[in-house]
Formats: C-alpha cells, structure tokens, sequence
C-alpha cells in the first residue's frame, strides 16, 4: 500500500452514526479544497432543498439496478426500501486527475469499497466513549426511542469492526480529531 498523501488516493470515512463523520469531513473540505468528496446516489425521492448531484445523485430504480448491473457502484445497499450507492465513475475521474477523493459511508458500505477497491485507505471514526455516543446521538433531537435503540445497538455492532480499519481516530475535541484525521491522510495542517 502507498503513502496516504499519494495523489489520487481514495480514503473511506467510517463509523457509527453521531460520532460526528459529517462535521470531520466538512471541517476537512474547508481547511483542503483539494480533496472531493464523493456524493452518493439514491432512489429515495428528494427533501425540500436538496438538489440533484450535490445532496445526492437522484435515480430512478430502473436507472439504479441498470448501474448495479453494469458495475457502476463501489457500494450500494438498500435501506428503507430505497437503494444508496457510490457511482464508480466519478470516483475513478478524479482519482485519474491525481485529486485525492474521500467518500463518507457507513460500515457495511466500506466493507464492500475494500472489496471493490482494495488500494484505499480506510479510516474508522470512534466516539471517546460508548457513554458519549449516547450523548451526542440524544442531543439531535430527531430521533424516537425506539430509534434511538437502534442506532446505539448498530453502533455496538459497528465499533466492533475497527481493527479492520487501516486507521482508527477517536473523534472527541474536534480540532485534535481534525488534526489526527490530517496526519493520518498525509495533509498538511490548513
């Protein structure tokens, strides 16, 4: 495996689901306009104010299965009765202009990405504490109980699978986290 920093690295974003992936990633974008990361595809109809190709990629299932079909995806999977992807296609062009792309995806997703593309780098994000995890996922707000059960009972799941990461960070002060997750892709601090 090459240095992380090569050009035209693919790095997967993992973890379980509050651990603050998104917040890492976009605070990543800003300090690296470089990097790309890679928007997913999905059956599932659009919300007020997402928009086509930089939410999500919008298809129809028709559209979808043909790609699955076709090997267009790194990973894809079906949730809810809808299908999430990652096209290949736009993660191969700007791996092929030297751009380093990241794609932010749970679990199950970067098992299928190591599978389908072995040379990526593959980071797991992990809370302080499972005690934490509880905090930050209650703290949104949005979600049931029943919900709330779920997500912690996947987490249990999910934190589990580290050691099949090439990189394990623990997202707790987000500068520190921001600064590991730098080092461990090769970036000099913004």
């Amino acid at each position: 495996m090459g240095s992380p920093s090569t050009p035209g690295r693919l790095t997967v974003i993992s973890g379980p689901s509050g651990v603050g992936k998104g917040t890492l990633v976009a605070t990543l974008l800003e300090r690296h306009p470089r990097l790309w990361l890679s928007v997913s595809a999905t059956t599932r109809a659009p919300r007020p104010a997402e928009v086509d190709g930089s939410t999500y990629r919008f298809l129809d299932r028709e559209r979808f299965e043909a790609q699955v079909q076709a090997d267009g995806f790194l990973e894809w999977a079906e949730f809810a009765g809808n299908l999430y992807g990652t096209p290949r296609a736009p993660v191969e062009e700007h791996l092929a202009l030297g751009q380093p792309v990241l794609l932010e995806i749970e679990l199950e997703g970067a098992r299928q990405v190591r599978r389908s593309f072995p040379a990526g780098f593959q980071v797991f994000i992990k809370p302080p504490s499972f005690e934490e995890l509880e905090r930050r996922i209650r703290g949104r707000g949005t979600d049931s109980e029943e919900a709330i059960q779920r997500r912690l009972a996947r987490a249990h799941q999910e934190l589990a699978a580290e050691a099949e990461f090439d990189a394990v960070l623990v997202n707790g002060a987000l500068d520190a986290a921001v600064a590991e997750l730098e080092a461990a892709l090769g970036l000099a601090a913004g």
